[in-house]
């Protein structure tokens, strides 16, 4: 009886092992992890705002972001509601009217090529929404009497799209309606965008069978083009847009290829 006594009891903790085991990898498997948050934070340098006697400030700068888009509400660095504008599918729209009444009378609009400081960046991952909000840089803009009004804007992603997104392809996107402040980098880029555009124009019956995008484009010239594509596939370093007559591979942030499905 000692005997069977010990069988059955390494047999009851080999099975208990395997159903541990079990449980542990449907848990990792159900849960996936994703550093976007955090990875978002070395992207955008934070500002931070002070008091003294003069009202609010920046008291420490942060990255310096420059406006591409019209449409941002700004409201006083004092105030408690920041209404947000929303950017989806290649469209900046304003706050609604609800959000505008809310933040009261003392609002204006932010200035296409207007210079701001970030102040906060907010991942949402369940929601696949970031949400950006900024304060302009007076000392940037050059202007006489400053007034640094802060504002937001809400960037919408589809379905599931910020579990597998990089920090890099989000900053992309955004920088559709806030860019970097590297003028040298955005006239080149602007002239990279050119190329597709005018290769091919002379001769109509070739430009009308191209692909809208390039190989060698970034992820930010493919989706100023085509928007967000409906499917993002991870196959080996690389990753695949899915979109409704094209699939564009991408390896190291670059169009390798551009194929029909």
């Amino acid at each position: 009886m000692w005997r069977m006594s010990w069988k059955a009891r390494t047999a009851s903790t080999f099975f208990a092992m395997i159903v541990f085991g079990s449980v542990v990898r449907a848990q990792s498997s159900a849960a996936p992890t994703s550093t976007l948050p955090e990875d978002m934070k070395s992207v955008y340098k934070v500002a931070k705002l002070g008091t003294d006697s003069s009202g609010t400030r920046v008291v420490q700068p942060g990255t310096v972001l420059v406006v591409q888009k019209g449409g941002m509400l700004g409201v006083p660095a004092i105030s408690l509601v920041v209404p947000s504008a929303t950017y989806k599918d290649g469209d900046l729209h304003e706050p609604g009217g609800f959000a505008k009444a809310a933040a009261g009378q003392n609002t204006k609009l932010i200035d296409i090529g207007e210079k701001v400081y970030v102040l906060k960046v907010d991942v949402k991952m369940k929601d696949d929404k970031v949400t950006v909000t900024v304060i302009e840089c007076d000392e940037c803009n050059g202007v006489q009497q400053p007034s640094s009004y802060k504002s937001s804007v809400t960037f919408q992603f589809p379905k599931g799209y910020l579990v597998q997104a990089a920090a890099d392809q989000v900053q992309d996107l955004i920088s559709q309606v806030l860019a970097p402040e590297q003028p040298a980098d955005d006239q080149q880029q602007a002239q990279d965008q050119g190329q597709p555009q005018d290769q091919g124009q002379p001769g109509g019956d070739a430009q009308a069978g191209a692909p809208p995008v390039q190989v060698g484009q970034t992820y930010a010239q493919v989706l100023r083009v085509m928007g967000m594509p409906k499917k993002i596939m991870n196959v080996g370093t690389g990753q695949v847009y899915v979109y409704n007559d094209y699939l564009v591979t991408f390896v190291n942030g670059r169009v390798t290829d551009v194929a029909q499905p």
